[in-house]
């Protein structure tokens, strides 16, 4: 950060000036690009190095357990990092985060998520964790992208811009797919495709695939091959594929969260370190095709080979068949269980890796089991895991778009775009259907704390209620007098007097203009008591009230003012209909100009 500061700060006055315009938004979107592609080559290598010295060492000593140690070390180191270099600050799950600072800290990142992701990520998916490394790439991009706007003074929209510029770099440099990866940031950062932000998505996502071009050598994570082009005969089965992909999607999700949920109901780190190092540990050392992304695993099924996989469990003579096939779907019910329990231990790895390794073995397996029983050649195995593969992750993250375009691009090639956006649509209908959020959103869907295309929705979401609180109401005890309250009422600029007991507690309010025809009758001043005058208003809101219910309430009521308590019920203040027209208005203009 001491070098980004001197550099920002030798840079001449004019040029500065330019820099903070918006006119050089496609250099800031170049640059994020750049640095997000060098993100993801880091991890890459980073991951790649640790994984080939545990399984040197693995084979050089003969000894499978060797394996097994592996994801308990990764856990322990990133438990470790996390504890004396980021005092205790975990940089949670990536995508969830990133969408969660977007959407209740203005998209302003933690400065530590420019590295921590990165470590972390390297130790719990290298040593063996089950799990993927784009969602460390995005959030480390995304911090990258938030620090720009942060020091180049830009508003929300520039923000999120940034953001989503990092989110389609990292993508784009992982899979070489730039196109997949801008849409990506479409679906799920939720940015709005217009002109203003597809050209700047574009550079960014072109300036990161120029980095990992330059600079990673070798074969892409994913090598298709063995393709056979699209015919109408085999279109029942590709339907049927997309359908078992959107229930796939459903069980992959409920086995994720299930599995991160029973490890994080230990409440001491290292019981659920030690617990979920060791399941994971057991998995890899007995099926070792499950440690790490496993797209080496992907792609000899792409080459119609799975005995490796199958072997690793029964012997080779039976590796064919039912038992083939039964071997494969225990290994596609591992993956999402391992990862569950490799994050909830606090592991940090992301789900879309895995996601594709079970798309692959399902289309595998679904391609096996046609061809046995309606004969060879039916389905070929490589269109089958193809599509799967972009049926799960359709399914997943509920990003159809990106599914279909990521498998295209990996592809090579459109000659099965009929089956792949065919199998993306089903598979995405059949999840959505029966869980309404993906992995990614379902927790802040729950807190009303998602930004989705829908502008109105959020911008009430950005909106913060405790800014627009109004505290000059003049509060008043319910013994006063209603001589004791004209004295008040002459000191206040107020209609409106909250009614409170001694303890703070919110009873009702007197309105100015409900107590105007006796608040001059000095016959009254003594012997009428504010707790006869208030009124108890019809709705009262809550301080941690959702903006979406505060504006409905208001709706409701037809008043203009609403008193705010806490969830005791203790007076904070009020709230006004104008004071939040006008919030809407200056975020609706932030959220939708450059």
């Amino acid at each position: 950060m001491k070098l980004l500061g001197k550099l920002l700060s030798s840079i001449s006055a004019n040029t500065w000036e330019f820099l903070r315009s918006d006119k050089a938004i496609l250099v800031w979107a170049s640059l994020v690009g750049v640095l997000s592609g060098l993100v993801a080559v880091l991890l890459k290598n980073g991951v790649s190095l640790i994984r080939y010295g545990i399984f040197s060492a693995q084979t050089l000593s003969g000894y499978n357990f060797i394996l097994g140690l592996g994801p308990l070390i990764g856990l322990l180191l990133t438990a470790w990092f996390v504890k004396k270099v980021l005092n205790g600050d975990h940089p949670g799950g990536g995508i969830p985060a990133t969408l969660h600072a977007l959407s209740t800290r203005r998209g302003s990142l933690k400065r530590t998520w420019l590295f921590a992701p990165i470590v972390t990520s390297i130790f719990s998916v290298g040593f063996g964790g089950s799990g993927g490394l784009e969602a460390p790439a995005v959030q480390a991009g995304a911090a990258i992208g938030s620090e720009i706007a942060s020091q180049t003074k830009r508003n929300f929209y520039r923000r999120r811009l940034l953001i989503a510029c990092a989110a389609t770099a990292s993508l784009s440099a992982m899979f070489k797919a730039p196109i997949a990866a801008l849409i990506f940031a479409v679906e799920v950062i939720m940015i709005d495709l217009t002109a203003a932000s597809l050209v700047p998505l574009i550079f960014a996502s072109l300036a990161s695939l120029l980095t990992a071009y330059f600079l990673i050598e070798g074969e892409d994570i994913l090598a298709v091959t063995d393709l056979t082009p699209f015919a109408v005969s085999r279109l029942p089965f590709y339907i049927v594929l997309g359908l078992l992909a959107g229930l796939g999607s459903v069980i992959f999700t409920r086995f994720y969260i299930a599995s991160s949920r029973f490890v994080a109901r230990f409440k001491q780190p290292i019981t659920r370190i030690l617990i979920a190092g060791t399941i994971v540990g057991w998995a890899v050392a007995s099926f070792p095709s499950l440690y790490g992304e496993g797209y080496e695993v992907i792609n000899s099924l792409f080459m119609g080979f799975s005995h490796d996989l199958a072997n690793e469990l029964i012997p080779l003579e039976k590796a064919e068949g039912v038992a083939l096939i039964g071997v494969l779907l225990i290994a596609w019910a591992l993956k999402p269980i391992l990862t569950g329990l490799t994050v909830g231990a606090g592991g940090v790895a992301g789900v879309f890796a895995p996601a594709l390794f079970g798309g692959a073995l399902l289309g595998y397996v679904f391609a096996l089991s046609v061809n046995l029983i309606f004969g060879p050649d039916t389905i070929p195995v490589g269109n089958a895991v193809l599509v799967g593969l972009g049926g799960m992750m359709a399914g997943v993250l509920h990003a159809p778009l990106t599914a279909i375009f990521l498998a295209s691009e990996i592809s090579g090639g459109y000659e099965l775009f009929v089956p792949l956006m065919l199998g993306a649509a089903l598979s995405y209908l059949v999840s959505k259907v029966i869980v309404k959020n993906s992995i990614y959103t379902r927790e802040l869907a729950e807190r009303g704390e998602l930004l989705t295309h829908d502008k109105d929705k959020s911008v009430l979401t950005l909106m913060s209620l405790t800014s627009e609180i109004e505290t000059d109401f003049l509060p008043v005890s319910p013994d006063y007098t209603l001589g004791v309250l004209v004295r008040v009422i002459s000191q206040s600029h107020r209609n409106l007097h909250p009614v409170v007991d001694d303890k703070g507690k919110f009873l009702g309010q007197i309105d100015l203009q409900d107590i105007r025809q006796i608040m001059f009758d000095r016959d009254r001043y003594e012997n009428t008591l504010v707790k006869d005058l208030l009124v108890v208003p019809d709705n009262c809101i809550i301080e941690n009230e959702k903006m979406e219910s505060v504006m409905s309430k208001f709706e409701m009521s037809g008043a203009w003012n609403l008193p705010v308590i806490s969830n005791k019920g203790k007076y904070i203040g009020y709230v006004s209909r104008s004071r939040l027209f006008n919030a809407y208005r200056s975020w609706l203009k932030e959220t939708s100009s450059v």
